[in-house]
C-alpha cells in the first residue's frame, strides 16, 4: 500500500459548463479519494485529491481529458502536505 499523498491540480481548457466537476468527483469517489473540486473566476477548474499515490495519479489522469465535452488545454499540479480530508465535494 502507498502512502498518502495530496496533490492540487489547475486545470485550463474549455472546462466549466461541461460537468467537469460533477464527472471528477464520481471519479474521485470511484478511486475513493477524499479533497473537493470548485470552478474558479477565470474560467478554470481547481481540484485537491488525497490518497494513495497510484490512485491520485489516476485521478490527475482523468482530469488531463476531463469528461467528454471538456477540451483540457492544460494542467498545472503540486503537490502538499496532506490534510487528512474525509469524503469529497464539489464546491
Amino acid at each position: 500500500m502507498s502512502a498518502r499523498v495530496r496533490r492540487r491540480l489547475w486545470i485550463r481548457g474549455r472546462v466549466q459548463g461541461v460537468a467537469f466537476r460533477w464527472s471528477t468527483r464520481q471519479e474521485a469517489q470511484r478511486l475513493g479519494l477524499a479533497g473537493w473540486v470548485r470552478n474558479l473566476a477565470d474560467g478554470s477548474v481547481e481540484a485537491v485529491f488525497e490518497g494513495p499515490a497510484e490512485d491520485v495519479a489516476r485521478a490527475e489522469a482523468f482530469c488531463a481529458t476531463g469528461p467528454p465535452a471538456a477540451h483540457v488545454t492544460g494542467v498545472e499540479a503540486r503537490d502538499e502536505a496532506p490534510e487528512g480530508l474525509a469524503g469529497f465535494e464539489v464546491r
